[in-house]
């Protein structure tokens, strides 16, 4: 009987409980005869990821949310990332605060953190429901990844008007 109602529990936490699945989309300065600076999302199986629990707190899972191909462009580039569903998602939560991280991609392959000294990126830049958007500038010439390395919130209700609680980015890189 326990064990019944313990797996019936466990069922309704992980159907009825919203998710944090991030959603991404956005423009770069590509256009006829400006093919510079290409922007691409990154598959929503690397997304950031969460749960939303009713008067909780929590932690956002890192994930990828896109690629930045500067490599045809050697002058810098200016990125800005956007919470584009700011109002929507706080009703329901109090804070949301996310680390953006930046991440360059080197000669074999590997993404490497982007130095702050190197760009007007800081290391400790924060996305939140308030300060959208964040903005960068870069060195041109290079491939990025744009992440959310960390996060947290406090959750009021899961109750929502708009449909999800999962937050929605957009993002914008034009060469300098």
């Amino acid at each position: 009987m326990k064990l019944t109602r313990f797996i019936l529990l466990l069922i309704a936490i992980f159907v009825l409980a919203p998710w944090l699945t991030s959603y991404a989309y956005g423009f770069s300065n590509g256009g006829p005869g400006n093919d510079t600076v290409y922007i691409e999302v990154a598959d929503l199986s690397t997304a950031p990821r969460s749960t939303f629990y009713g008067r909780a707190v929590g932690s956002v899972t890192p994930g990828d949310l896109f690629y930045i191909n500067a490599a045809a462009d050697t002058r810098d580039i200016t990125v800005n990332l956007y919470l584009t569903n700011a109002n929507e998602l706080s009703p329901c939560l109090r804070y949301l605060i996310m680390k953006v991280g930046m991440y360059c991609e080197s000669s074999d392959g590997q993404w490497i953190k982007v130095p702050p000294r190197n760009s007007k990126y800081t290391s400790d830049t924060f996305i939140t429901l308030r300060n959208s958007p964040v903005s960068f500038t870069l060195s041109g010439g290079i491939r990025y990844k744009v992440t959310i390395d960390s996060g947290s919130f406090y959750c009021l209700s899961t109750s929502t008007n708009k449909g999800t609680l999962s937050p929605q980015f957009y993002i914008t890189a034009e060469s300098m």
